[in-house]
């Protein structure tokens, strides 16, 4: 197998929890208004997306700051270390994945955001703008723990993750009771908990469990008025680049500290045999989501988001799916929704 030059780092000390969990949790208290529709964006290379308001496990809809502070509530440090880390596993290594596949487009980039002055504490050699994601999954009552980053845009309320850690895919259904906690550690919540409004993930993930399309973006309430963004600072996007980058990634894999605390794993990624890309940093469950950074500064602790984890082979390869203009299209869908 091809060997990439690749380093994993910790980022903080860390115990507990999630590669299996409770198999049940309770519901969040939950108002009773209708549910509502979701909203279709057409885009690129065929793939299309669609918007869904965030629900707790009731089935009501996250519609006020008061829904949201509840759920914050709901999500107790005893239900968060009971959580099961989430990942997708591939089904083969892939020893010979590597191709030279030419971008799918022209290349693009949105900038990132500092946070604004005052509102960010110290970095301590993580990233404010990375953090644990926390959800119910209908199908079985199960707590599930992902990663996942800021992204800026129009709204300054948008985290990117995967696909799979708001949907379940082909026979599953939209994830509720979803937060999104900003440099996690230990239960830890320096920047609070942010509760989803509206999330968006492609057609096909959802009809289809495709892996090409394992990703989504997710808006969020603000905080006592303060957007995710202003906060923490936001990552930029970058799409349409060659598969061959320098990249740092960041998650919370389950098989490194439980989760607890964020990890990095820098090196070159290469093709994958599916048209994603691929770095083996052997990122277990609990990564999904966690951001894949081109040009990332250590100073400030942004980047620009490149992929985000999809999933890990038994040798360790990792994967993301390639951001390209239909990616691009979901943040044009999703960026300004507030």
């Amino acid at each position: 197998m091809r060997s990439l030059r690749h380093a994993i780092i910790p980022l903080a000390a860390a115990t507990v929890l999630a590669l299996i969990g409770v198999g049940t949790a309770e519901a969040a208290p939950a108002p009773t208004e209708a549910l509502a529709t979701g909203v279709v964006a057409a885009g690129a290379n065929g793939a299309t997306s669609v918007g869904h308001t965030a629900r707790l496990s009731g089935g009501a809809p996250v519609d006020s700051a008061s829904d949201a502070g509840a759920l914050a509530r709901f999500w107790t440090p005893e239900r968060m270390a009971h959580a099961v880390s989430l990942d997708k596993v591939a089904t083969s290594t892939r020893p010979d994945a590597a191709k030279a596949l030419a971008p799918t487009g022209k290349p693009g980039t949105t900038p990132a955001a500092r946070a604004r002055s005052g509102t960010a504490g110290l970095r301590i050699n993580e990233s404010a703008a990375v953090g644990r994601v926390f959800f119910t999954n209908p199908s079985n009552g199960g707590s599930y723990a992902c990663s996942a980053s800021a992204l800026n845009s129009d709204s300054k309320q948008m985290v990117v993750t995967a696909g799979h850690c708001v949907h379940g895919g082909s026979g599953g259904t939209w994830m509720t009771n979803w937060v999104y906690v900003p440099r996690y550690r230990s239960g830890a919540r320096p920047f609070g908990t942010f509760a989803a409004k509206q999330m968006r993930t492609f057609n096909s993930w959802i009809s289809s469990s495709d892996l090409k399309r394992d990703v989504a973006m997710v808006t969020t309430w603000p905080l006592n008025g303060n957007k995710i963004v202003n906060v923490t600072g936001g990552h930029g996007m970058s799409w349409n680049f060659s598969r061959t980058q320098p990249i740092t990634i960041f998650g919370y894999p389950g098989n490194f500290n439980n989760g607890e605390s964020q990890w990095v794993c820098t090196g070159t990624t290469r093709a994958a045999s599916d048209n994603g890309l691929e770095l083996q940093c052997n990122f277990g469950g609990g990564s999904s989501g966690g951001p894949w950074l081109r040009e990332f500064n250590d100073s400030n602790g942004l980047g620009s988001v490149n992929g985000v984890m999809s999933t890990v082979t038994s040798a360790g390869w990792n994967e993301a799916a390639y951001f390209d203009d239909a990616v691009k299209g979901m943040f044009d869908a999703q960026g300004g929704v507030t």
